[in-house]
This record gives C-alpha cells, structure tokens and sequence, in this order.
C-alpha cells in the first residue's frame, strides 16, 4: 500500500511540473506574453501569438552580444585564443556573473564559455570592451546589427540584459538573431554545455538552460529572466535535418517557460518536415573541357534549396538543369556554370546557381604540341 501512495505521489507531482501547454483548437496555452516557433533553415513561421510585441528579454540580449564576437572571429578582428582583461567597469555589473577580478585575464574561448552558460553579465561587457573599445561602442554596433537583420522592434541599451528603460525585443526579433547566431558552428558546443568549469576547473558552471538537459536533440541558445522581463528563453532542437527555433517571452514561471519552448518544439516536429529537392554541394554533372589541362569539370550546387512542407509531402519538385555541353579552359573554381531550375506543378519556383567546382588551366602551347605528337604516335611508349 505505501508503494502504491508513494507511486501515486509521484505521478502527481510530476502532472504538475510537466503541464500540458497544448489548449482546445490546437493552440499552446502558456502565460507567456509572446511566442513564435520558426524554422531555422527558411526562417517560416509556424506558429506565434503577439510576435512583435516590444519587451523586456533580459539575458536573452546576450544571443546579439555572442553573435558579435562570433562575427569578430571569423572576420579575423580577434580569435579564440586572445587574451580579454576585465575592466572594473565589466566586473562591476552584478546580477549572473563569474565573478570577474579587475585585471583578470581569459582567453576569448572562456568568456564566450562564461555568456553561454553562465550568462556572465560581466564577462559580455568585456567581451564588448574588447572588441569594440567600450560597451558603449559594441551596443551601438548590436543596434547596427540589428537593423542590418531586420530586427524592426529591437532597441538595446546594454550587451547583457540587465534591466533599463528603453530596452527591448520582440520574439520574432529574437529568433531573427537566434537564427543568425546558430549558423556559426563554433558556437554550438558552448551553447549545449550543462556544466562544466572555468579557472582550471576552480569555478563552476551550470547552465540555467533545462532543454539541454531534458529535451532530445536540443541546441540551448540562452536563457533570460529579471523582474521585468519575468521568465524567457530562446531554445532550439535539430531533428531528421529540421532545426527549429522557440522563443518564448515574458512567462510567468520558470516551468512555463521551458514547458511552453517544448510543446512549441514538440507541435513544429510533428507537423513539419524539411523538403530539400537541391542539397547543398551536391555534384550534379562534368562538363566536358575544351583546351584545358583536364578533359573535364565536375560542376556543383553552392547552398542548394531547402523548403519547409507538412509532415508526409515530398515538395513534389521537378528539376530542370541548365548547363552547357562544353566548356573552354581556363575554368575557376567557384565561377557561375550554370542553374537547375525548380518547377512546382509546372510553375518555376526558384532558381539554383550552379558552379565549378575545380579548377582547369588552359593548355600551355607545349602541351598542346605534345599532345598533338601522341596523336600523331610520336611518344616513347
């Protein structure tokens, strides 16, 4: 009998944590004051309720400051392995932070690792300290970014999040930068980290972030949550190629917020499916060439085409390839060879680039004489 109580106790509480967010009609009953689920590869938006409504987002502003350095590092403007110094300035933010001592060094790789999962408030102004010189001067480059993305409801005051008039987003904005931010594959294994250490494992790390823990598949992004913006999160998860986006603002509770990214994620993934009729760098043809070093050129796709379809449905796409039957050296790589054009019930829906995908020298003038003495049975063979 107490085996049974106790069994029953724990069923019970676990209906209360784990509520089911999904309402009558097939809507997703949340207190959340904004949500939009998107998919990452097209950007469509599969469901939302007020999208662009301007809020507080807390930590959530953190998804622009990582995508910055992001971008600082693949430009070459820093790298991984430079060594950030703390200002008093950055160590004096408060709220989350790693406790940075004025005068502490990282390398960039440890405060990235600090944002992503501790949400380090004092790790993102040195971040932004050493990339643009000053917050004030990385804040202004976010707002740039921003507009730059077609972020049209989005104003930031700080890098980190912390609460101040003035500043705000809207859940289509942040899966905007969401979306951005994940195609930089160097930041994907800091945002899946659950724990882990800094400081030579002195200091501990745990991510707020409980999809990365308890949701297959998941990419965390980040997490966000102060009096004004109450509880927030921006999650994704990748599955059979679909990567989807949840974002989820203004939730009353800590369990809300994470139930309601679910249930969006859980809706987008058993409705829809990614329909790729063109992948990306695939081979398509070789191309015969005229007076070149190699008697041929493999031609390829550069991005392909990725389309969003319900569950089930293939696209139903036909290709149409257009490409010459020869083509005269020289050839370089990566120039424009031709197009496979995508017909829908016959009606062209998009066109896709194709390129070379090597390069083939034009035939030196020797060359071309030997070649002609071969012909001509005029070899040592």
């Amino acid at each position: 009998m107490k085996l049974f109580v106790r069994f029953f106790c724990i069923v019970l509480v676990l209906s209360l944590v784990c509520t089911c967010v999904y309402a009558e009609g097939g809507g997703i009953e949340t207190t959340a004051k904004s949500v939009i689920l998107i998919d990452s590869a097209t950007g469509e938006v599969l469901y939302e309720k007020n999208p662009d409504e301007r809020l507080p987002i807390a930590s959530v502003t953190k998804v622009m400051t990582m995508l910055l350095c992001m971008e600082a590092i693949n430009s070459g403007k820093i790298t991984m392995e430079d060594t950030v110094t703390a200002s008093e300035y950055a160590c004096s933010m408060g709220g989350s932070q790693v406790y940075l001592e004025p005068g502490e060094q990282m390398p960039v790789s440890d405060m990235i690792k600090a944002i992503a999962v501790a949400s380090g408030n004092d790790a993102s102004v040195a971040m932004a300290e050493h990339i643009m010189g000053s917050e004030q001067g990385f804040v202004a480059a976010m707002n740039t970014r921003a507009k730059e993305l077609g972020m049209e409801n989005t104003n930031f005051i700080n890098c980190n999040g912390l609460d101040e008039d003035g500043h705000y987003s809207s859940a289509r904005d942040v899966a905007i930068m969401s979306k951005e931010l994940i195609k930089h594959e160097q930041i994907l294994p800091f945002l899946k980290i659950w724990m882990d250490t800094l400081r030579n494992g002195e200091f501990g790390l745990a991510n707020t972030n409980k999809l990365i823990r308890f949701y297959p598949d998941a990419i965390g992004i980040k997490t966000g949550s102060t009096g004004k913006a109450k509880y927030c999160v921006s999650g994704a998860a990748t599955r059979n190629g679909l990567t989807l986006i949840a974002v989820v603002l203004g939730a009353e509770t800590t369990t809300d917020r994470f139930e309601t990214a679910k249930a969006l994620l859980n809706y987008g993934f058993a409705n829809y499916s990614i329909s790729e009729p063109v992948k990306k760098g695939e081979e398509i043809a070789n191309i015969m060439v005229l007076k070149g070093e190699a008697e041929s050129v493999k031609v390829i796709t550069g991005n392909g085409y990725v389309k969003l379809v319900p569950k089930g449905a293939d696209g139903g796409y036909e290709r149409k390839v257009n490409l010459p039957e020869n083509v005269t050296a020289p050839v370089n790589k990566g120039d424009k060879a031709g197009e496979i054009v995508l017909l829908k019930d016959g009606t062209e829906v998009a066109k896709v680039p194709l390129f070379y995908a090597e390069t083939v020298p034009r035939l030196s003038f020797g060359k071309i004489f030997v070649n002609m003495l071969k012909c001509w049975g005029y070899n040592n063979d």
